[in-house]
């Protein structure tokens, strides 16, 4: 198989696992609906610059370091999946990230980066995605692995920020909808913050019974 074959058939790939529901897409809903466009893609921004460092330990080979450290590699993912939840948790309680009145608290842009990146960064699934399937792509026939990082990290990128962009524009829009609807303000609050926590929840269940 030649390497646009290759990089087609990872395209594919990487966009099916973005298209599926997931942490990623939760935290960058949520942030939408709290936040607006800025805050949503903001959190995508994050997400972007979480997934270089994936990327860059496929490479570089620290995810075979972490793969020789089970223990230490599930107790990474357990941390993850706490961090999820700990968002989740934050934004169900406090129905004040939805601006129910001018003068309420809003997260801003930096802390959806921020959180999106870290979010990125200890996501479960993105590290088993590294070690079982950026290496697959990876030939030394094909020059220089850094190069082969880059392009792969670009493909990933464009096709997060091409779905999470339509899911951040689809829900700043249902919350333009919803800022002269208070209660339902808190209810969609407090939906997200349910549905980060579940997903967490899910997470760990599948770190701890795949990887047990």
């Amino acid at each position: 198989m030649t390497h646009t074959a290759h990089l087609w058939l990872y395209f594919l790939l990487v966009f099916g696992v973005i298209l599926t529901p997931g942490t990623d897409m939760a935290y960058v809903l949520a942030s939408a609906l709290t936040g607006g466009r800025r805050g949503g893609f903001a959190a995508v921004a994050g997400i972007i610059t979480g997934a270089a460092f994936h990327m860059c330990a496929a490479v570089l080979g620290l995810s075979v370091l972490l793969k020789l450290h089970p223990t230490a590699f599930k107790a990474l993912l357990l941390a993850g999946t706490a961090y999820i939840a700990w968002i989740g948790f934050n934004i169900a309680r406090k129905a004040a990230v939805l601006r129910l009145h001018p003068d309420a608290p809003v997260r801003t842009p930096g802390v959806a980066f921020r959180q999106g990146a870290i979010a990125n960064l200890l996501n479960p699934n993105a590290y088993l995605f590294t070690l079982a399937v950026i290496p697959q792509f990876m030939r030394p026939e094909y020059g220089p692995l850094w190069i082969q990082g880059v392009v792969m990290w670009c493909i990933g990128s464009l096709s997060e920020l091409a779905v999470y962009g339509c899911v951040t524009l689809l829900a700043a829009r249902i919350r333009q909808r919803l800022e002269n609807d208070a209660k339902g303000m808190v209810r969609v609050s407090r939906i997200i913050g349910v549905l980060l926590m579940v997903v967490a929840v899910l997470g760990a269940a599948h770190t701890v019974f795949d990887m047990g």
